[in-house]
């Protein structure tokens, strides 16, 4: 594992260790999770941004669409 610096807002350091309090988690643990479904959000659109042509030159414009070709 690698160590991150970052500079935090302080309201948002403050949020951060309330919700460690809440939850008993540690901050780092928080913030991994945020960062891992950050990246995974990320991952999906680009993956979405290039496949969208092709759907949409199949006629695929809307999750009904999608959900109708693949029943």
């Amino acid at each position: 594992m690698t160590t991150l610096t970052i500079r935090l807002p302080q309201s948002l350091k403050t949020d951060l260790d309330d919700i460690s309090r809440e939850e008993n988690k540690a901050v780092s643990d928080i913030v991994r999770e945020s960062l891992r479904r950050y990246i995974a959000i990320e991952k999906f659109r680009s993956v979405r941004r290039k496949i969208l042509p092709f759907a949409e030159a199949q006629g695929l414009l809307t999750d009904d669409d999608i959900f109708k070709a693949l029943s």
